[in-house]
């Protein structure tokens, strides 16, 4: 093929109107998560600073507790709701409101739970209030329906437009904060803030975007009016027991995701103190700061390779096997220049009072490894539709890390919850796919992904598909 013909086949694809829909829907998302990253992290290594290892540990603590339970507040519902709406956006009132009341319900579940957790805890009363505002903040979470709207609608800019505009807001508060010099206690509340400026911008944009519902003067499945108004919104028994239906499995898959994510400083609060939580969290700060990476790539790149599903098993598979090979490829890209400048990251960064959190850092970084797995691993059995599978792996790496943790912090102190949090990610991820048959090919392809086979012996054979 010419050089004429390549430029005349790439000019066709960025003309093509599909292509250049979801380029900006993708490149909207991906803005928004880089700003999120350099200012979140800006302002949070200033905020980590001013309180100090003990004041920021009770503030992680509070936020990883409260995160323990927050699978309920979201309720599994969000994919399952953007993939209704695609389906029948006649439905959309019906879908919106009753996933809304759902979430809503859900958020005051999370506070009764959280109120009977606490009793289970050594909290003192100045932690548990701590706890209870942030988990406040779950109430607001009710309005993110309207970002399952945009993100069905393929109108990524709006999420970015309010996710922006809450971390604007939340950020110049908390700047404000350091320099009054507040106490702990408003840092919590600026997380509610947060979640009230993000639920507002939601539902501005929502209105706003009322002159681009295709529906606007199309009449709903049962006769209502179908302009874009949250008072359109209503909650139908039905609807939501289907929901419930869909999404149970997602509950647990997200309840168990969340456990493994948020236990290490739970259980360090409780086997240690507060101080070692911050050390702790001032590193996994940096580490989890690159998690969005992933996420974007796999979802720009995985219609491709549904795609490919149409055509040829060899093919999907190749690209899968593809998809594997950059993300290990990535990871290794990011933990290994950190792990030799760990020290020298935490000091330039927090300064000498988290002078522990280097070795967490230099550990926890390569957890990035299996993350950025199971990004593109996660999507393959939703596309199998494997989701038994997938919860059942998700809870074996949690409870994995329970165990781990139970014997590693207490010989290792934090640097032991970051090697349990590397050891749970890989049972997860990679070795609990040796358990099940019909999915060890998996394995294989992973392994090959992480020994770099590809690179030193080509290209991905057809056989490997079929491999036990």
């Amino acid at each position: 093929m010419s050089v004429n013909a390549i430029a005349d086949k790439i000019t066709q694809i960025f003309q093509h109107q599909g292509f250049v829909k979801y380029f900006k829907n993708t490149s909207w998302l991906f803005a928004e998560k880089v700003l999120r990253m350099g200012v979140g992290l800006f302002v949070g290594v200033w905020v980590a600073r001013y309180l100090g290892p003990e004041r920021y540990g009770l503030l992680s603590y509070a936020q990883s507790f409260v995160g323990l339970f927050s699978a309920f507040a979201t309720l599994g519902l969000d994919g399952i709701v953007v993939r209704e709406l695609v389906k029948d956006e006649s439905k959309r009132d019906i879908l919106l409101g009753t996933a809304f009341w759902l979430k809503l319900m859900g958020a005051l579940a999370v506070l009764v739970f959280l109120a009977i957790a606490v009793n289970f805890t050594s909290n003192d009363s100045y932690t548990n209030a701590l706890v209870f505002i942030i988990g406040s903040a779950t109430i607001f979470q009710s309005f993110n329906v309207i970002d399952m709207y945009f993100q069905a609608k393929v109108m990524g800019k709006y999420i970015a437009y309010a996710n922006a505009i809450s971390l604007f807001l939340g950020s110049l508060a908390k700047i404000y904060l350091i320099l009054s010099k507040a106490s702990l206690i408003y840092f919590a509340w600026v997380i509610v803030f947060e979640g009230i400026v993000l639920a507002v911008g939601y539902v501005y944009f929502y209105f706003k975007n009322r002159r681009h519902s295709e529906l606007d003067t199309e009449k709903g499945p049962l006769g209502e009016s179908s302009s874009v108004s949250t008072k359109n919104w209503k909650f139908h028994r039905s609807t939501a027991i289907s929901l419930l239906q869909d999404s149970w499995l997602m509950i647990i898959a997200g309840a168990a995701i969340l456990l493994y994510m948020k236990i290490d400083q739970v259980m360090i609060k409780e086997m240690m103190d507060a101080k070692a939580v911050g050390q702790y969290a001032a590193a996994v700060r940096i580490s989890e700061a690159w998690y969005f990476i992933p996420v974007v790539i796999a979802s720009s790149l995985f219609p491709a390779i549904i795609n490919a599903k149409k055509l040829s098993e060899e093919l999907y598979y190749a690209r899968l096997q593809k998809l594997y090979d950059l993300m290990v490829w990535m990871a290794i890209a990011i933990a290994l220049p950190i792990t030799f400048l760990s020290d020298w990251v935490i000091n330039l960064l927090y300064g000498e009072q988290y002078n522990q959190a280097g070795s967490v850092l230099m550990i926890h970084i390569w957890a990035g490894v299996f993350v950025f797995l199971s990004v593109a691993n996660d999507k393959w059995f939703y596309i199998e539709n494997k989701a038994k599978v997938l919860t059942f792996k998700v809870l074996l790496g949690a409870i994995s890390n329970i165990i781990l943790n139970i014997f590693l912090i207490p010989l290792y102190g934090i640097t032991g919850a970051a090697i349990s949090t590397i050891i749970s990610y890989s049972i997860s991820v990679l070795w609990s796919d040796l358990l099940i048959r019909n999915i060890r090919m998996l394995f294989i392809m992973k392994l090959k992904a992480l020994i770099f086979y590809n690179f030193f012996n080509g290209n991905f054979s057809k056989e490997e598909k079929n491999a036990v």
